[in-house]
């Protein structure tokens, strides 16, 4: 198999493969060298670590437009779902739809394989947009710097704990993008909780620490959700994941960094 991105070492390549497929940046998906999909997912929270950059830099130009860091806010939260399609917060609608509107595990995994959004998914995203609207704003208030860094943190440390989960877990489905994926390595599972743990200290120290733990939290969690609902996981899973650790790192954020 000839290289999408010929010339460029292994990691780099790695890493476009995974903001193509976290981002709709237009980067060739594979990674070359018939290298396993699951193989590239260390690279998850690089690839979020470049869209809470993007995240940051539309606060911090809607900030310096003079915009109140209210409306900065919800400028910073479009930018991310643009650059990501929704990715996430489609899987976390599906995930309330069908862990809320099903009765037995068939239907709820029918469910969230609808495409079509009930009002347990409409309220989940809509939770889920305000919880990080209001952590941005206070954040971006107090100190635009300190809620670019929050904003990196939390969108590479959620993404971070997706290997460990997809490795965790037994895929619920036969079929889909989280049965596909392939077996995630451990050698995978370390470095990208490693890289995810980097992204979190420039917000200092103890935050990096004490998020981690929350994170894990939070990971558990889903995890044991997913296991009694539909006896694994899915991407909608995952995607409910990673909005449920962005929402706990960015409080986390405003605990540590707000005056």
């Amino acid at each position: 198999m000839s290289s999408p991105l010929p010339g460029l070492p292994v990691p780099l390549r790695d890493a476009a493969g995974a903001l193509a497929f976290y981002t709709r940046l237009p980067l060739p998906l594979d990674a070359g060298r018939q290298r396993a999909f699951a193989d590239i997912q260390w690279a998850a929270p690089l690839a979020g670590a470049v869209i809470g950059l993007v995240v940051g830099a539309a606060l911090w130009l809607a900030l310096a437009l003079g915009l109140p860091a209210q409306l900065a806010a919800a400028v910073a939260l479009a930018a991310g779902v643009v650059l990501t399609g929704a990715l996430h917060e489609d899987g976390l609608a599906d995930t309330a739809d069908g862990f809320g509107g099903g009765r037995s595990r068939d239907d709820k995994l029918a469910i969230m394989r609808d495409s079509r959004i009930g009002s347990y998914g409409v309220l989940a995203i809509g939770l889920s947009l305000i919880a990080r609207w209001a952590a941005l704003a206070a954040l971006a208030e107090a100190s635009p710097a300190g809620a670019v860094l929050a904003g990196i943190a939390a969108h590479a440390g959620s993404r971070a704990v997706l290997p460990a989960l997809l490795a965790a877990l037994p895929p619920a489905r036969a079929d889909g993008l989280a049965a596909g994926i392939g077996a995630i390595g451990s050698k995978t599972v370390a470095a990208a909780l490693a890289l995810g743990f980097v992204f979190l200290l420039p917000c200092g120290f103890t935050f990096a620490v004490t998020a981690s733990v929350v994170l894990g939290i939070v990971a558990f969690l889903v995890a044991r959700l997913a296991l009694a609902q539909i006896g694994g996981q899915t991407g909608d899973v995952l995607g409910a994941a990673q909005q449920a650790g962005e929402i706990a790192l960015l409080a986390c954020a405003t605990v540590f960094l707000l005056p």
